[in-house]
């Protein structure tokens, strides 16, 4: 497993199994539509279908290329789940006649622009997890609170690494030399999955030196992290879990612009504020890399033979509108909460039970 969770609590014992009842998403769109315009913007409910899917089934229903469908996002397939599409406005009468047994039209208004990939602030969910004991109950709503309070690791979840979680060696193997992959889509995916493989293992690396930091005292410190004694108080005084280092890059939050952190202690002020958040490297092409502290730890996991363009993502992002209920007559637990975009809610579930829900 790539990923170490940075709360200390044990396993939390719960079923769950992703299915429409159990796991529900709802897109949030980045903006108000405007109401008018040559785009028709159309919210969907799907039921375990892909998005990819339920695309392809409205362009052949109505007759739209699947180039001219717009969307914003990629939503789970196993779930009921509710998006935002885009199509021309001139296939309005078509839509009126659109019939299909896993895609209902919820409502529909216009726009002037078509939808792109990342046009949304995010997702709302609701989960249910079976089999759960009034103790255990009682441990998620602890675990829910310092969660609504702290934040969590923006770790990619088991769904980006395919369905037995090894396209990121595919990947590693293409760029090694060792693998040859002539279909692009494919070739894509799996450099991807790399580049996502590689960001949780430094995040984990982060998370560890975080966890180190509140658990050892500074002269300890010196020896375990091989860094001079004035640089880990400086450190150690930072009010939030995660640490922020010298040189990394933050970003404000929860959209905006790169910037180097010079002075840590107060940008950590900021970061407890919610205000900017730090950012992780996705290795590539044409991606800025961290700098002093932070590039050390960072150099890592970069791997610069990805020909592939590279990003920053978020390393650490803040849940909203965090509930919790158990219904001790059917041992269920149902929790509801917001994630910004990008985010995986299997990571916050996975936080919570402290293991892996997925083989």
């Amino acid at each position: 497993m790539d990923r170490l969770f940075y709360l200390d609590h044990g396993p939390i014992h719960f079923h769950f199994r992703q299915t429409p009842e159990t796991f529900v998403v709802e897109e949030i769109p980045l903006y108000p539509f405007a109401g008018e315009g040559e785009h028709l913007i159309l919210k969907v409910r799907k039921r375990n279908m892909t998005t990819w899917e339920m695309i392809q089934a409205i362009s052949e229903r109505v007759g739209v290329k699947v180039r001219d469908i717009g969307y914003a996002g990629l939503k789970d397939k196993n779930a009921l789940t509710y998006q935002y599409i885009s199509l021309p406005r001139r296939y309005s009468r078509e839509v009126e006649r659109f019939s299909h047994g896993g895609i209902k039209i919820v409502d529909q208004t216009y726009h002037t622009n078509k939808l792109r990939m990342g046009h949304l602030r995010g997702n709302r969910f609701f989960v249910r997890l079976k089999k759960v004991s009034p103790v255990d109950g009682k441990k998620i709503d602890e675990v829910l609170k310092v969660i609504g309070r702290e934040g969590i690791p923006n770790y990619f979840g088991y769904q980006r690494f395919g369905v037995d979680g090894r396209n990121y060696l595919l990947g590693k193997e293409i760029v090694e030399g060792e693998r040859r992959e002539r279909r692009r889509e494919l070739r894509r995916l799996y450099i991807s999955a790399y580049q996502s493989h590689l960001f949780n293992l430094w995040l984990s690396k982060r998370v560890q030196y975080s966890k180190f930091l509140k658990a050892f005292k500074a002269e300890e410190l010196t020896e375990i992290l091989a860094l001079p004694k004035g640089v880990v108080q400086e450190l150690q005084d930072q009010p939030q879990f995660f640490k922020l280092f010298p040189g990394d890059l933050m970003e404000h939050y929860p959209s905006g612009r790169l910037f180097l952190a010079d002075n840590v202690r107060a940008e950590s002020l900021r970061f407890s504020a919610r205000e900017i958040a730090p950012t992780g490297l996705l290795p590539g092409m044409r991606t800025k890399r961290a700098e002093d502290l932070a590039r050390k730890i960072e150099k890592e996991f970069d791997d610069q033979r990805i020909e592939a363009f590279g990003g920053r993502r978020y390393a650490w992002v803040f849940g909203e509108n965090m509930e919790g209920r158990y219904r001790e007559s059917e041992a269920w637990y149902e929790l509801n909460f917001f994630l910004p975009k990008g985010s995986y809610a299997t990571v916050l579930l996975e936080e919570i039970a402290h293991r892996k829900l997925k083989e």
